[in-house]
């Protein structure tokens, strides 16, 4: 294992009440179906991306939402969200999930069978006319998490997608998506790649594409380094174009970064300027294309490898008006040195929890 894999919960924020639990699920949930319906209006990815974009989205969410069931009604862990430029749970969350899931038979046995539960929250609300104590509801939580949730939609370090045909205006044959959950600043990114094959014959490349991705394009790097390691391992395959989307820092509340968004949005947040809720979320999106071949090799052992172009950059800023406003006051160095204007999102409105 390499250091890049390593993951502790250090620089992290613990969320230690069910108020806060719910605050973070709502405003999370709330930011990413903004962000999905601005990309889609705005057009920042084709019809397929969107697709995929919004499958790894729907993968995030859900596992957010297991950890908010998970922890709500225990006194003795909490979730940690990142306090890096991340915005989003530190990725050992996702790993305890995945590990705690894989036990879930284990645990089953030793909760109460759900038909006694109600009886007892039935007896004790409406007999007894008392609060149902934490340890029960506590209880009720670890069995709705442990027989509702399911370990294969939990967001992985790496999830990889299918290969399939590209878009018919796209110069390449097919197309494949992966995402991974970067341990170094615990966010996620989706990346697309749209390639070639010698033989257009995809079933017999199809496993070793999903090798390649899977050692050489699991987490943050340079793009050109990503596009050379993933053609040096595939001498049959062609890649074409290869984008990725850096989903975050999510800046919000929780959030404690160095980033001037983040502290701007705090700051205004401490003296009562904006909503406790109010949030901006950061997007970048770098892409890199193929411009001509090159050979490298002894003559009995060639192999043909892409020139890939210089890398484009480009960073977007989704956030309600208000916010908008706040950070060309605040930032406007930053704001201007954006792809586009700021795309305005729904503002997230929590009167109570």
């Amino acid at each position: 294992m390499s250091l890049d894999h390593i993951a502790t919960p250090l620089d992290s924020a613990i969320l230690d009440s069910k108020e806060q639990y719910v605050f973070y699920h709502k405003m999370v949930e709330h930011a990413l179906r903004e962000l999905l319906q601005s990309m889609t209006s705005n057009a920042l990815c084709n019809e397929q991306e969107m697709v995929f974009f919004k499958q790894y989205c729907d993968l995030l969410l859900y596992s957010i939402e297991a950890m908010r069931v998970k922890y709500m009604y225990d006194d003795e862990d909490n979730m940690k969200v990142d306090l890096t430029e991340s915005g989003f749970p530190n990725y050992i969350e996702f790993r305890y999930l995945f590990n705690d899931l894989g036990l879930r038979d284990n645990y089953i046995q030793k909760l109460p069978d759900l038909e006694v539960i109600k009886n007892e929250f039935l007896d004790t609300l409406l007999r007894k006319k008392e609060h149902v104590s934490k340890r029960k509801l506590f209880q009720a939580a670890s069995l709705r998490y442990y027989t509702t949730v399911e370990q294969k939609y939990i967001y992985n370090r790496f999830v990889q997608g299918k290969i399939v045909d590209a878009p018919k205006d796209v110069n390449s044959r097919y197309m494949t998506s992966w995402s991974f959950y970067d341990v170094t600043y615990n966010r996620p990114f989706v990346c697309y790649m749209y390639f070639d094959t010698e033989k257009n014959n995809i079933d017999k490349y199809r496993s070793d594409i999903y090798e390649a991705l899977k050692n050489s394009a699991d987490r943050h790097m340079d793009l050109n380094t990503m596009a050379y390691a993933i053609d040096r391992k595939l001498p049959d395959v062609m890649p074409k174009h290869i984008k990725r989307i850096d989903l975050g820092p999510l800046h919000n509340v929780f959030a404690k970064d160095e980033h001037i968004m983040t502290h701007s949005i705090l700051e205004s947040i401490s003296k009562k300027e904006i909503p406790l809720e109010s949030f901006a979320f950061s997007l970048q999106v770098d892409e890199v294309f193929s411009g001509s071949e090159f050979t490298e090799g002894s003559f009995f052992n060639k192999q043909t490898f892409q020139k890939w172009d210089y890398v484009l950059k480009q960073k977007y800023v989704f956030a309600p008006h208000r916010i908008i406003q706040l950070l060309y006051n605040k930032a406007p160095e930053l704001m201007n040195k954006l792809k586009q204007a700021p795309f305005q999102v729904g503002d997230l409105e929590i009167d109570k929890i």
